[in-house]
């Protein structure tokens, strides 16, 4: 049996170090190698958040080595699937891409069994994409 197809995947927002952040590194550490997934934000902090990169290493997510990035045409061009979460009319479309739109509460200075319920919602919508994707 052949793998499935890759994927480029973008998750954005705005800030980019909260939930595009943890969604990025959830859809990374889930699809195993199968989707390459990037996050940008319009604009994006200096660094992901310790609370976020908290609940995500309880999840087995690694953000070591994450940055946040800046939202440009480029990047949604790369993409075939956008996950946006908060960026509302900041946010370019592409043509041709699947949009996907997640109303997901942003963590930023919520206390942190706040921040594991966001990434619980996240980790789910992640699955479902997946399913939806057949990767799983």
């Amino acid at each position: 049996m052949q793998p499935p197809p890759r994927s480029n995947n973008l998750a954005r927002g705005t800030p980019a170090a909260g939930r595009s952040q943890m969604a990025a590194a959830l859809l990374a550490h889930r699809a195993g190698g199968h989707v390459v997934v990037s996050s940008a934000g319009t604009h994006p902090a200096a660094e992901v958040g310790t609370v976020v990169a908290q609940v995500l290493a309880e999840a087995g997510a690694d953000v070591t080595d994450a940055c946040p990035e800046p939202l440009t045409d480029k990047v949604v061009r790369a993409a075939d699937i956008v996950i946006t979460m908060g960026c509302g009319d900041a946010c370019p479309v592409v043509p041709g891409r699947r949009y996907l739109g997640w109303p997901v509460t942003d963590p930023e200075g919520a206390p942190i069994a706040v921040v594991r319920g966001i990434r619980d919602e996240i980790d789910t919508r992640i699955t479902e994409l997946l399913d939806s994707m057949r990767i799983t």
